[in-house]
Order: C-alpha cells, then sequence, then structure tokens
C-alpha cells in the first residue's frame, strides 16, 4: 500500500460549520416551521373543482419539497459527523434530535397520501391536465401507490414515532459496534486492529498475513455477535412486522416496487446470473492456481493477481480519475477535479470511523461528501470513482426539484458503475503487458463480488426474512444461514472450511430498517452500465450528453420505462446475459493469461 499520510478528511464548514452553529439552528427551526405549516395546509378541506384542486396540490408540493430537502440536509450532515466518528455521543444526540423534529414531517407524508388516496381517479387525471402539476406526476401517482398501502393516520404516526427506538436505534447499535470491534493482532504487544482495518488487509499480497487478518476479523465478530443479532433480529423483525400491517406479501415485493423494477425484471436478472456462476468458479480456481494454493478461501477473493493493484498513492489515483473522467465528459471531469480541490472526500481509515463506503448529498447546498477507506489498491480507486459516479448523478439532476431526483437503487448504483468502468477501460486500454493480468483479475474479481456475493446476500436475507417471521435467530443460526447461502453460490470456487459466517454482521445493507434486499441493485446497476457503455463505445463522445440526459430521468420514471429509453428490455433474460458475456469475455481472457503463466 502507498496511501501515505496524505489521505484526506472531508470539510463540512461550507454545510454547517458544527452543531453549534447558528445555520444549523436556523434550518432546524425552519424544519419545524414547514412541517407545520404542511400540516396546517392538509387540515384544510380540499376542493373538488379540479382546478382550485391542482392549485391545493401545487402549494402542499412546494411546501413538502422544501421541507424534505431541509430534514435530508440536516439528517446527512449528522450521519456525516457520526459516521467519521461514531464515538461522539453528541452526533448521536443530534440523529436522535433530528428524528424526534421530523415526526412531524412523517405524519404530514401520510396525511398527503391519504388525502391523494381519497381523490385518487381525480389526482390521476389532474397529473396530466394541468401544467403545473405536470413535473410532479410521476411523484403524485407514486404517491398513490404508497397510499394503497398505508395504515390509517394514527398507526403511521405511531410507527414513525416508536422506529426512533425500533428499527433506528438497532441500525445505530450496529454501527457502533461495526466500527469498533476489534481483535488482538500483535500477542506481544497487546496491539489491536479494528474489524476495518483487518478487512483492508484482505488486498494484502502476503497470503500468510491475508489468513492471520481473517482469523482475527472473525474473532472481532464473534466477540460481539450476540449483541448484533440482537440487532439484526431486531431490525428485521420491526420491518417485517410493519410490512405485513401495511399489506405487503413479503419484504420482496415490497423491495421490488421501492426498486423501481417489475418482478419479472428481477427474476430475468437473477435467473441468468445464477446460469453464470460456473464461470465465476471457474475464475476462482484459475486465481487459485495463479496465487499457488490447492483452493482460495474468502480471505483470498481480494488477493491482489499481477503488479496492477501495487502502488496507488491517492495523489495518482485522484489525477487518474480526473484525466479519465475528463476523457468520457469534460463536464464530468471537471466536477471531479472539484470534489477532490474542495476536500468533499473523507479517504483516512481511522478508527471509530465506518468500513466501506458511501457518498451523501446536501439538497439545501447542492453539495456531495464522499467517504471511503483508501488502501493503495486499483480496488480503492475504482471505489472511488464508484462514489464520484453517485455525486455527478446528484450534480446532474440537483435543479430539476424533489419530485424529480428521487431515484431508486438500481438506477443510482447504474450511475456509479458506469463510473467504475470509464476508469477500469481506460486503465486497461494504457496498461503495459506486464500489467494487463492484474487488471482483468481486478476487474472480474469485482464483478465476482457484485453477482457471486451479491447472490449469496440475496439468498442469506430471503432465508433470513422466512425465519425471522416466525421466531428470532440466534447467532449460530445466521452463521449457518450464511454459509450454506456462501457454498450454494461460491461452490467449489472456494475451500469451504474458509468461508465468512459473519459476514450478516459485516454488511452495513441488512441493518437499513427501511431498504430491504438492499443487494441486487449492484448488480442491476453493475449490467445495465455494462449496456450503457456499449453504448458508448458505438456512438462515442456524444453519449456524453444522452447519458446525462438518463441520469436526469432517473426520478420521473420505472426501471423498465429508462431502459427502454436506452434500447434494451430488462424483462428479457437475453439483457442481463448480455451484461454477463462482457463479463465472462474478461473471466476467460483471465484463465488464458494464467495458463501462458502456468506454461512458462
Amino acid at each position: 500500500m502507498n496511501a501515505g499520510s496524505e489521505l484526506p478528511r472531508w470539510n463540512l464548514g461550507p454545510v454547517y460549520s458544527s452543531f453549534d452553529a447558528a445555520e444549523y439552528a436556523h434550518d432546524k427551526a425552519l424544519l419545524a416551521e414547514r412541517s407545520a405549516a404542511l400540516l396546517s395546509l392538509l387540515a384544510s378541506p380540499f376542493p373538488e373543482d379540479p382546478a382550485e384542486l391542482a392549485a391545493a396540490l401545487e402549494s402542499v408540493v412546494v411546501v413538502l419539497c422544501d421541507a424534505l430537502d431541509i430534514s435530508e440536509n440536516l439528517q446527512a450532515y449528522a450521519q456525516a459527523v457520526y459516521t467519521t466518528d461514531t464515538r461522539d455521543a453528541r452526533a448521536l444526540a443530534e440523529i436522535n434530535e433530528l428524528e424526534e423534529v421530523s415526526l412531524p414531517l412523517g405524519k404530514a407524508i401520510v396525511v398527503f397520501r391519504r388525502v391523494l388516496g381519497e381523490r385518487e381517479a381525480l389526482v390521476q387525471a389532474l397529473s396530466s391536465c394541468f401544467p403545473a402539476l405536470e413535473p410532479h406526476a410521476f411523484f403524485l401517482l407514486e404517491s398513490l401507490d404508497y397510499a394503497r398501502r398505508q395504515m390509517p393516520t394514527d398507526l403511521e404516526d405511531l410507527a414513525n414515532d416508536l422506529s426512533r427506538s425500533g428499527g433506528e436505534a438497532w441500525s445505530r447499535l450496529h454501527g457502533a459496534l461495526s466500527s469498533t470491534a476489534s481483535a488482538v493482532w500483535d500477542e506481544k504487544t497487546g496491539e489491536r486492529k479494528t474489524a476495518t482495518a483487518l478487512r483492508n488487509l484482505a488486498f494484502h499480497p502476503d497470503r500468510a498475513l491475508r489468513e492471520k487478518a481473517y482469523r482475527a476479523e472473525l474473532a472481532a465478530w464473534k466477540a460481539v455477535e450476540i449483541p448484533m443479532a440482537a440487532a439484526l433480529n431486531g431490525v428485521k423483525g420491526f420491518g417485517w412486522t410493519l410490512d405485513s400491517r401495511r399489506g405487503w406479501d413479503s419484504a420482496l415485493d415490497k423491495a421490488v416496487f421501492q426498486a423501481r423494477v417489475s418482478r419479472a425484471s428481477l427474476d430475468a436478472m437473477l435467473g441468468a446470473m445464477e446460469e453464470s456462476l460456473p464461470l465465476f468458479r471457474r475464475y476462482l480456481k484459475a486465481k487459485a492456481r495463479l496465487l499457488g494454493i490447492p483452493a482460495c478461501g474468502f480471505f483470498d477473493l481480494f488477493a491482489p493477481a499481477g503488479s496492477a493493484d501495487a502502488s496507488w498513492s491517492y495523489c495518482r489515483a485522484r489525477d487518474f480519475i480526473v484525466e479519465r473522467f475528463s476523457g468520457f465528459d469534460p463536464a464530468f471531469g471537471a466536477f471531479a477535479r472539484r470534489a477532490f480541490d474542495a476536500s468533499w472526500i473523507d479517504a483516512e481509515p481511522r478508527e471509530g470511523k465506518v468500513g466501506g463506503a458511501y457518498c451523501t448529498s446536501f439538497p439545501v447546498k447542492g453539495d456531495s461528501r464522499i467517504l471511503c477507506n483508501f488502501e493503495g489498491s486499483f480496488s480503492s480507486v475504482t471505489t472511488l470513482a464508484h462514489e464520484l459516479g453517485h455525486a455527478w448523478h446528484h450534480e446532474t439532476i440537483k435543479d430539476l426539484g424533489r419530485t424529480r431526483t428521487s431515484y431508486p437503487m438500481p438506477l443510482a448504483e447504474t450511475a456509479s458503475i458506469f463510473s467504475e468502468t470509464i476508469v477500469f477501460e481506460s486503465a486497461l486500454s494504457d496498461a503495459p503487458a506486464r500489467e494487463r493480468l492484474g487488471l482483468i483479475e481486478g476487474n472480474v474479481q469485482d464483478a465476482c463480488q457484485i453477482v457471486v456475493d451479491i447472490l449469496s446476500r440475496f439468498r442469506f436475507e430471503r432465508a433470513l426474512f422466512e425465519r425471522r417471521s416466525k421466531a428470532e435467530l440466534a447467532p449460530e443460526e445466521l452463521c449457518a444461514l450464511m454459509v450454506q447461502a456462501q457454498h450454494s453460490t461460491y461452490g467449489d470456487g472456494l475451500d469451504q472450511e474458509l468461508l465468512h459466517p459473519w459476514m450478516w454482521a459485516v454488511k452495513g445493507h441488512y441493518y437499513n430498517p427501511g431498504l430491504a434486499f438492499y443487494n441486487f441493485p449492484y448488480a442491476f446497476g453493475l449490467l445495465f452500465s455494462l449496456g450503457l457503455y456499449s453504448r458508448y463505445r458505438s456512438e462515442g463522445p456524444s453519449f456524453a450528453g444522452t447519458y446525462r440526459d438518463l441520469l436526469r430521468d432517473t426520478g420521473s420514471m420505472s426501471a423498465a420505462e429508462l431502459a427502454r429509453k436506452a434500447g434494451f428490455d430488462i424483462e428479457n433474460a437475453d439483457f442481463w446475459r448480455g451484461g454477463l458475456a462482457v463479463v465472462a469475455s474478461r473471466a476467460e481472457e483471465f484463465e488464458r493469461l494464467v495458463a501462458q503463466k502456468e506454461d512458462k
């Protein structure tokens, strides 16, 4: 690793200088004021005259959007402070207070949907007849769909209030435990490493060190498995109870609706992923031969192969990304440069900071921030590109207004993985022959995570919901379900004695109380982005404008509609097979390169 001491921490000052800042207090008060105004508007009788009703709805939508923007801005700031130091008691207190301050807004949303539901036929007609409502048409119709799944107002109000000490509290417990869980690293000195630091060692070229880190990591999760299991049972139990009360047949049905994909699209994609499993198992066996081992263990999944992952400083990664984004779209490159120069990125791994990476946006300011844990591999470079893709997505749509900027996870991941693809393809085209094997392996490695590991996580979560609806699961049961899911997907591609039983504790996505199955959108994003990249290759520079237009539509149509606009049919398995064929060609090249090395 060559990340060095140059790794930056983000600057949140332009958003709010601190929790004690006047502008922070002002926005908290403004949120309360807007929420009260919204409830007052909704309490008034709504007119029956179509024109008057359209005007009343427009007034409500304007205030609602303003309140939602302020709420998101405040909560994104508090979460940003907390996730960089989960020991910060003030940040946790502010998160709790913001949840309370936001309760009237949650109630207003419930009442708003009820009002729409009471006038469903008229609202459907108004959305297309009155110019003032036309920009909000998709939002209004989707709100009607939610209205059909809504409990009575008093129960929804109670559910929102209880979530603070229910699902959200369990989620925070996971965050606190996962960011501070640690294990002894050096018996002589007593040195400890956090689970995040131990997971970063999975990229180390020394297998003995990787295995040591893996076993220490398992010990770290084992030490906190009881509260972790309580948190997971709490989140899933809370979610299942509410989903069933709202009339969802299953958490998956709700997830599909939230993702704006049809069940036919999901089934077609999952089927194609299932078909591809033998391909990835062959890749893992080839990687094992390259590493000189009988079979890969879980700790070998990210082992570097070749020289491509060897020495990426943060500065080199920054310049490389900006240059490659500029080659695709100069505006994208300039935006990435601005993100780096304005200290939008927190890249330094440290105790108390959560693992992984994410991008968060501040709608009032119009800026984004990126959290990652840069460790010097090419994978860190593509992670940066991934999160910058999210930020660029926000940048392209931020002027459209709230009702047209709320996009689902699959389309969010399309934007980020497309950005990864730009960086990878550029790196591959420039790479000397000695680095090609490493680059290709890294790319197939990422695809293996998005297809095989995501499928294992999907299977685990599906089994978890089936079991949790009947009873709580002990840590041993959760581990058994996870091992079963990994075995069914990785198969003989991994040493079955060296799997990761505690992956259910590692992945924070499982602990999101409002968004179950936070896994299949990544596979959607990978395969859909490969389709878009193929269009870019055929159309050339002009595609940059087309791509921006597609991003701008992500908040105002379903995934299937957007796909049709791009010329794809996502309910046909052949579409997904086409994306997997691109991955297969890279995996097959990797196998050929490994065979060539074996012949020498």
